[in-house]
């Protein structure tokens, strides 16, 4: 896949399941580098303890809901794949303002970053559930 070879990446949510199998696929298509950006930094530092240091993998402390910190962290970002989201059910359905500005609010914020910063191709996962949603977590999503 040579169209990645020479591209930055960013993934939001990066420390979660998909982004630690898309990290380790592009490392071995030979991206040119890797910025993991996520709130959590213990996941970080385990990251990055895993992947054993990779030069070309990057951590950046964020959250979506912080478009400043996006405009930061998407500087000379050619490929954004945005992976965070609160995802639990249950989690969304008792906090549904929390879910909001994560998962609508900042959808919101990744577009308006990545379309100042000039990013190439944004990327936004989703799921099975926003396509008929019968819950909060579904039209978050939708």
């Amino acid at each position: 896949m040579t169209y990645i070879k020479d591209k930055t990446i960013l993934v939001t949510g990066g420390t979660g399941s998909y982004g630690k199998k898309f990290t380790k696929k592009v490392l071995e298509l030979g991206v040119k580098k890797v910025i993991i950006f996520s709130r959590d930094e213990l996941k970080q530092y385990e990251m990055r303890q895993e992947f054993k240091n990779d030069s070309r993998l990057r951590f950046f402390i964020g959250d979506v809901r912080d478009v400043d910190r996006l405009h930061r962290a998407f500087d000379g970002v050619d490929i954004v794949i945005h992976a965070a989201a609160m995802k639990h059910v249950d989690a969304c359905e008792y906090n549904p303002f929390e879910a909001v500005k994560t998962n609508i609010n900042g959808a919101q914020n990744i577009i308006e970053a990545a379309i100042d910063r000039g990013v190439e191709k944004v990327i936004a996962l989703s799921t099975d559930k926003a396509c008929a949603p019968v819950n909060l977590y579904g039209a978050t999503k939708l």
